[in-house]
């Protein structure tokens, strides 16, 4: 996706190994309750120089959002954040928002055996592997190099219709290329009802 230069954390504000850590540790309390293993997902099967990346988990318990951090496993591997997600609890399912370096985001919904997934920009598969991963399991071939300039979401753009986020809003959504991953991740998670708790999860993390 071809953009603006990337946000760069200060350089009095590095971004540390162990950050998701001590977030996690910061961040406690009524709105950040599941529990799920803190872990950065620096490592999000991504280049060397990865930047802003986060994964959290978002599930609802007598009609309230609860968010957490996923571990670094599930962020790396498509596999295993799918079994992290079957791991937690919730009415409607869980719902993992994996943001790789701003550049794209993977949304996964578990409730049982069933798996939605959405990526939100199926050219990241020429550098990402996760994204790579998903392409893989909606059985969608990866671009060509012809296809390098087509900037557009695959998978379930009706994943969050029942909760509120129609399928053609959300693909508006999507289909602002100027708009980084964490923005459109924020948009959607406004939308669902737990936005001002995702931001403060991530905004916790990165600083």
């Amino acid at each position: 996706m071809t953009k603006s230069q990337p946000q760069i954390p200060p350089p009095n504000q590095p971004k540390k190994k162990g950050a998701f850590d001590a977030a996690l540790a910061s961040s406690a309390g009524p709105c950040h309750d599941a529990e799920v293993t803190p872990g950065s997902s620096a490592d999000s099967g991504s280049p060397a120089d990865a930047g802003r990346d986060f994964a959290v988990v978002c599930y609802r318990e007598e009609g309230r959002w609860e968010l957490g951090l996923l571990p670094e496993r599930a962020s790396s591997s498509l596999e295993a954040l799918i079994s992290a997600l079957r791991q937690q609890p919730g009415e409607v399912g869980a719902v993992g928002l994996i943001d790789v370096d701003d550049d794209f985001f993977v949304a996964v919904r578990v409730a049982g055996d069933d798996v939605r997934l959405l990526l939100s920009d199926v050219t990241a598969a020429d550098e990402w592997p996760l994204a790579r991963e998903v392409l893989e399991w909606l059985g969608i071939p990866e671009p060509t190099d012809e296809d390098f300039d087509d900037v557009e979401p695959v998978g379930d753009l009706g994943l969050f219709a029942d909760l509120g986020l129609p399928e053609i809003e959300l693909g508006l959504m999507l289909s602002d290329i100027d708009a980084y991953a964490d923005e459109m991740l924020f948009s959607i998670a406004r939308r669902l009802g737990f936005g001002d708790d995702l931001e403060r999860l991530v905004d916790a993390v990165l600083h």
